[in-house]
């Protein structure tokens, strides 16, 4: 059955569907995917899948395709997202950014790796099952959508939230260089606020500066929480983080400041919270300024996603294992860095996994590609592992 399905896989058919997704500028903001949403349905609907097209709104849609076998078996969902982030300076690109070009083994391509490498290795891969004839328990769920870019509310959240698509095992697509990843990051974003008293600026003592007091606090996270947050490792994961990644304050360049602001970019492992994170954000700002009168500390968690971790022995995982080993490499599990779609499945308690080609390293770059050999073996990845949770083993057909 394996090579039935492998022999499905048309390598050229493959490239040039990648080539045609990449041509489409489904830059997010704006967000707009239809025509990308369009030809992965055309093509999932060709080889027999049911599709169905859906959204919030009429610009940021979503496919859910479906290859159904028996009722009784298992559902497989496979799950990448069409949206890209914008091009940034033309100049800095060496190919066109919506070219598609191909050169040293390589489509280059805004999108080309993050993430429509993955749309198209699980579309293909879904094709190649249909085409094969191999008959299934359960279903095969291909969803492609819109919006991770921006947090995926109007995509996989959409999706989810509304009931359009249940499985009972889920494989996200993203840049993980084809290796199994069974964990996540999550990410809470704090905000933190000094208040003081606003003044003369030729009389600071008559005022508190909040400015002032904000350089306490920020010397205090990086000398006592960064080093912390450090030794904070995970099996599977990179150690915790934060950044503090924008400030405001002031009321005019000769009045004392009575308000500053930062935001954290807070990284958590498995096990945080943001109820934790922010309780400990706080008792450093607290004590930073607890010497100076007049100063006031307000922290606040503005977004939140918990890390997650899924069990690389699951059926899911162990059918990854396997369908690396049949393609002549062991696995490798390990985690994703930052923030992908599963974090809208992981919370059902369908075990879901991050796997998919690319670099990360490439994403959101200019001269952003993907190895066509990557994708080849995605392709035959994800459908390999489809078959090895769905084939039916009685010999019995579909119809």
């Amino acid at each position: 059955m394996a090579e039935r399905v492998l022999k499905a896989i048309d390598q050229d058919e493959v490239i040039a569907f990648l080539q045609e997704l990449v041509r489409v500028p489904s830059i997010n903001p704006p967000g707009d995917v239809r025509e990308a949403i369009r030809l992965c349905a055309e093509k999932l609907a060709s080889a027999g899948f049911t599709t169905n097209t859906v959204g919030a709104t009429a610009e940021q849609v979503n496919v859910i395709g479906t290859l159904a076998g028996l009722a009784t078996g298992p559902r497989l969902a496979f799950n990448a997202h069409v949206d890209v982030v914008p091009i940034g300076e033309e100049a800095a690109w060496s190919h066109p950014p919506f070219g598609a070009e191909i050169a040293n083994g390589r489509v280059y391509g805004r999108g080309a790796g993050d993430d429509k490498a993955s749309v198209t290795a699980q579309v293909m891969a879904g094709v190649a099952l249909a085409r094969s004839g191999v008959p299934l328990e359960g279903a095969l769920i291909v969803t492609t959508v819109a919006d991770e870019e921006t947090g995926g509310l109007l995509g996989a959240g959409y999706i989810v939230r509304e009931g359009h698509v249940a499985a009972d095992f889920v494989i996200v697509g993203e840049q993980t260089m084809n290796q199994i990843c069974v964990a996540e990051r999550g990410a809470v974003g704090v905000i933190v606020k000094v208040f003081g008293v606003t003044g003369h600026a030729a009389a600071p003592w008559e005022g508190v500066n909040a400015i002032e007091g904000m350089a306490r606090v920020i010397t205090a996270l990086r000398e006592e929480l960064w080093p912390l947050l450090a030794k904070r490792t995970h099996r599977y994961l990179p150690a915790s983080t934060a950044t503090i990644s924008m400030i405001s304050g002031g009321v005019k360049t000769n009045v004392i400041p009575d308000s500053c602001e930062i935001y954290v970019d807070r990284r958590i492992s498995v096990g945080e919270t943001e109820e934790s994170v922010t309780a400990e954000i706080r008792m450093l700002a607290e004590r930073a300024v607890a010497a100076v009168a007049g100063l006031r500390i307000e922290v606040t968690p503005k977004v939140s996603r918990m890390a997650h971790e899924s069990d690389p022995d699951s059926l899911v995982g162990r059918a990854l294992q396997e369908a690396t080993r049949f393609l002549g490499k062991e696995p490798v599990l390990t985690g994703f860095f930052a923030g992908t779609d599963a974090k809208h499945f992981a919370p059902n308690g369908w075990p879901t996994l991050v796997v998919g080609p690319g670099q990360p390293s490439t994403a959101h770059t200019p001269d952003e590609w993907v190895g066509i050999d990557e994708v080849l073996e995605a392709t035959r990845l994800y459908a390999l592992t489809a078959l090895a949770l769905l084939a039916r083993r009685d010999g019995a057909t579909n119809e």
